[in-house]
Order: structure tokens, then sequence, then C-alpha cells
């Protein structure tokens, strides 16, 4: 008998030593978990990364050269020498998809970044300081959440398009006023998620005892505070990947964007849409990358809300 209640306290010992060598769990292990449960979040995040990685590496891999015009090609439907069909001028669709790809999905992101940087710089300092400032920034935000954004961009982009080709080329400048312009008109609803985040950890206790050790007002911004508010950020910030490529898509179909030999699918949809009853594909594969690929990204937004939810536990 006691031999083997010996046995049974070395397990015992065995089983606590293991459970308190065992490294916690972090905000962002937590997330990982209860995202991989969400079908629909996953499956977004695959198509999101086949579509990047597609964007990325079709190129180079894909021999057919979009660039190419043979009329006697043109407008052909979609066959296994051409798996997206040629536009009117017997281009290689599929080719300009990939390429249209990297300059949709990269302006996304740059105006994302934009968008975000400035959205949180603003909601931090009106949330944690208050007073004239808070009251300041908050005007302003709302001044720009009154404004119509698309006949801004419009207005704006016909206005500074040739100033900005002159000064930094035309590709260049099409791409940076686009991306300031996106980022510079979709920061409102940042500021304001993070000013109302930024007024209710400010209180805290942790807050005030960094205030009583000495830590500066920089130190409690950027170490203390602001990283209680990322999650919020971040699922704003992939949201606004999916809306950025969509306004510059709609900016390319109204032929203010990128000029015609520099494809996007905003501008390939512009190409098809007189050939819509006649060959319909030229504007099909264009419009089904901007649909998947914003629907993904929509997906991975709704997931990385539900996973960073602290009240939506698995």
């Amino acid at each position: 008998m006691s031999q083997n209640a010996d046995i049974i306290s070395s397990k015992a010992a065995k089983v606590s030593t293991e459970g308190l060598e065992r490294r916690p769990r972090s905000l962002w292990s937590n997330a990982w978990r209860q995202f991989r449960y969400n079908k629909t979040a996953m499956f977004g995040l695959s198509t999101l990364i086949i579509l990047v990685f597609a964007t990325l590496v079709g190129p180079f891999l894909y021999v057919e050269d979009s660039g190419v015009i043979n009329f006697a090609l043109k407008r052909n439907a979609p066959s296994l020498e051409h798996p997206f069909g040629t536009n009117e001028k017997g281009q290689d669709q599929l080719g300009r998809s990939l390429n249209g790809g990297r300059v949709s999905i990269a302006v996304g992101l740059a105006a994302m970044l934009v968008g975000i940087t400035l959205g949180t710089t603003v909601g931090a300092l009106s949330g944690y300081f208050g007073g004239s400032i808070d009251w300041s920034l908050m005007r302003i935000t709302e001044l720009f959440l009154s404004l119509p954004l698309l006949p801004v961009l419009l207005m704006t982009i016909y206005l500074f398009r040739d100033p900005l080709r002159e000064l930094f080329g035309l590709q260049l400048g099409v791409f940076l006023l686009i991306v300031v312009l996106i980022g510079g008109l979709n920061w409102m609803g940042v500021a304001r998620i993070v000013r109302a985040q930024f007024l209710e950890i400010k209180h805290k206790e942790f807050v005030e005892a960094a205030h009583c050790v000495g830590v500066r007002t920089p130190g409690i911004i950027m170490h203390h505070i602001l990283p209680n508010v990322l999650s919020p950020v971040i699922v704003a910030a992939t949201l606004s990947v999916g809306s950025a490529i969509v306004t510059e898509s709609t900016l390319s179909f109204l032929g203010l964007g990128f000029p015609p030999d520099f494809p996007t699918w905003g501008r390939m949809l512009l190409d098809g849409q007189d050939y819509l009853t006649l060959s319909p594909h030229i504007a099909f594969f264009p419009g089904l990358m901007i649909f998947l690929t914003v629907l993904s990204i929509n997906y991975v937004g709704d997931g990385l809300r539900d996973a960073l939810d602290p009240r939506k536990t698995r």
C-alpha cells in the first residue's frame, strides 16, 4: 500500500510540475485558436493568400505576354491557351489580371496604412489629452465625415493628376495621389474607435501606476495604452483594405485612375463595359477577382473581430 501511495504521489507531483512549467497563453495565441474554428474566416484567409501569391508570383510563372497586341486574337473566349480569354486588342486577360492585381492590392494596403496611421494618431491625441484638443480634433473628424467621398475624389484627382504626373512620373504620380486621397478620406472611423478606447483605458489602475513611477506621456501612450487598443484597429485595418480596393476600382472604372497601358482590375472593367453582350468574359474575370479579394478580406476581418472579442470564447 505504501508503495502504491508513493507512486501516486510521484505522478501527482510530476503532473503539477508540468502544469507549472506550461507557458501561459497570450492574447494572440488565444485569438489564433478562436480564428481557426471560424470556417468562413479560414476560407477567406486561404483565398486571400492564394490571390496574393498568384499576383506576386504568377507574372513570373505565366509565360504569356499580356502586353502584346494581336488583333487577330481579339475578344477570344476562354481556352486552354488563354484561360481568361483575350480583350478587344487581343491581349491575354489572365496576364493582365495578375499584373493588375499587384496594383490593386498595393493600393489597398498603402491606403490602409495611411488611413490607419492618421486615424490612430488623431484618436490617441484626442482621447488622451481631452479638453480643447479633443474638441478641435473631433470637429475636424466630423468635417471629414460630412464630405461626399466620391465627388471629392473625382474633383481632387482631376485637379492634381497632371501636376503629380510631371513631378513623379506617370505611374508613380497617379499611385501616390490615389493612395493619399483614399487613405486621407477613410481615417475617421478609426479615429473615433481609438478615441473611445483611450477615454476608457487612460483611467485604469495600471496607467495611473505608470504616472506615479514617472513614465512620460509618450511612453504611456505607446507602451501602456496603445497595445490595448490594437484589437479593434487591426479589425478596422483589414476591412479598410477591401474598401480601398473597391474605391480604386471605381476611380479606374470612371477613367480617373491609372493609364490604359497600366492595367488594374477597375481599368479592365472599364475596357470591358462596351463588350458585355458580345464578350462578357472581358469584364467578368476582373470583376470576379475584385469580388473574391474583397469578400475574403471581409471574412478575415469578421473572423478577427470575433477572435479578439473577449466576450466570445470557445
